[in-house]
């Protein structure tokens, strides 16, 4: 759909009928890029070879961000391959937002929980080979060709769609984490505090202050 919306967009705002020949894309192509913590599973060679095949999936067909992947990841680990329930899953992408590098954390620590460490190596390496050959591969061409109408559209139309793919995250992870009047509260909250002090408001701290409220929270709300 993202590679959808960068082609409808450059078709719109830049077709190749109305390329002077001084502006056309020599040399240039659009190539469809299609192409429990204590005990663990065993790593056996079809488990590995699944995992790789899977995040390697994720890592070349996915655009957008690092939360563009989250929808990916929900409906096949959860729905179709089963390998996480729904629980395990918000937990490896709560435990990666509190860590730097959240996308190499969440496919790792989702690695960890189906095959072991050598799950969660062969996940963050499948996952991002795929953008570092796509980074160096078509690196030299968009470096000549990036200021041509038609190229700076499709990344415009490719920059939207991913928005929305970012806002799929959003619901997916919100629909499981926003179960009660507190973690609404504390949502909105930070969203307000956010849109107000933007960039002056340092987001560790934001995270840092909700986990706290939890600690606080919880344990009075359930009666421990």
């Amino acid at each position: 759909m993202i590679l959808g919306a960068g082609i409808l967009v450059w078709l719109l705002k830049a077709p190749p009928n109305q390329l002077g020949s001084s502006n056309r894309l020599s040399g240039f192509a659009i190539t469809p890029f299609l192409a429990t913590l204590t005990t663990t599973p065993a790593a056996t060679s079809g488990t590995l070879w699944n995992i790789f095949t899977f995040f390697g999936q994720a890592g070349a067909f996915v655009f957008g961000s690092g939360l563009a992947i989250v929808p990916f990841l929900y409906g096949g680990l959860v729905n179709e391959l089963q390998w996480l329930n729904s629980q395990e899953f918000l937990d490896a992408v709560a435990v990666a937002m509190i860590t730097p590098g959240p996308i190499v954390i969440t496919v790792g620590f989702i690695g960890y929980l189906v095959a072991g460490l050598a799950g969660a190596v062969v996940a963050t390496l499948a996952t991002f080979l795929p953008c570092y050959l796509f980074t160096i591969i078509p690196a030299p061409y968009f470096k000549k060709h990036g200021k041509q109408p038609a190229v700076a559209a499709f990344v415009e139309g490719v920059t939207v769609a991913a928005i929305g793919a970012i806002t799929g995250a959003v619901i997916v992870l919100a629909r499981r984490s926003l179960v009660d009047i507190p973690t609404v509260l504390i949502a909105i909250v930070t969203l307000a505090l956010l849109f107000t002090f933007k960039k002056k408001l340092p987001e560790p701290l934001i995270v840092l202050v909700s986990a706290l409220l939890g600690l606080v929270i919880y344990p009075l709300t359930q009666g421990v």
